[in-house]
């Protein structure tokens, strides 16, 4: 923590607003293995709230389907949303799942791997947890698909729907899909819906 106490700080509404370099952001998770951080392309850091009993459960079952389609497909590397991705544009970002295609994975060094990976994911979901502002989930998507995640999946169960981001398209909203496809980035890997909202 001591290589932060010098950064300038901001005061936004009764929260306090750190600017950390990436050599910063990645000691202070370090630090604390038990929270989860988030930085901005502006490098200001962003606590994230853990999730209740539900959401964690939910977005585990996620995240399981999506290991077990790519352990048959073999096609790359699954994520949890422990890890952290440097986007081209700076941000430090975790999805709740993600997903990199294997000739991406392996481009980059033993050394590379062990960090945050310096790359955007070709895939990534987002669970809206009861406590999670839509608009700001909606603007990480953007941000996700603007910086080369070729699919996007941001699931709002409170809604029940979907929003599908995809490069050089418009946002697609689905209202309560039983399936999502994982189209021509996941080929052949199917999302039972059923696992978010039920039967």
């Amino acid at each position: 923590m001591q290589s932060i106490e010098n950064k300038p700080t901001l005061i936004d509404i009764g929260r306090i607003t750190l600017r950390l370099t990436h050599e910063d952001f990645e000691k202070l998770c370090q630090d604390n293995p038990e929270q989860k951080f988030e930085l901005t392309k502006d490098g200001e850091l962003e606590v994230m709230a853990p999730t209740g009993g539900e959401s964690g459960r939910k977005e585990l079952n996620l995240g399981a389907d999506l290991v077990i389609w790519n352990r048959q497909a073999g096609l790359g590397e699954t994520f949890s949303s422990s890890t952290g991705f440097i986007l081209p544009n700076g941000a430090e970002r975790s999805p709740d799942a993600a997903w990199v295609e294997l000739s991406r994975w392996e481009a980059l060094t033993p050394e590379q791997r062990k960090k945050f990976p310096t790359l955007a994911p070709d895939f990534a979901l987002e669970l809206r947890s009861e406590t999670d502002s839509l608009t700001k989930l909606q603007q990480k998507m953007v941000e996700y698909r603007d910086n080369g995640v070729r699919l996007g999946w941001l699931i709002n169960p409170q809604q029940r729907q979907v929003e599908i981001y995809r490069q050089g398209r418009d946002v697609e909203v689905l209202k309560n899909p039983s399936t999502l496809s994982g189209e021509d980035v996941l080929p052949g890997f199917l999302l039972d819906l059923r696992l978010v909202f039920g039967s």
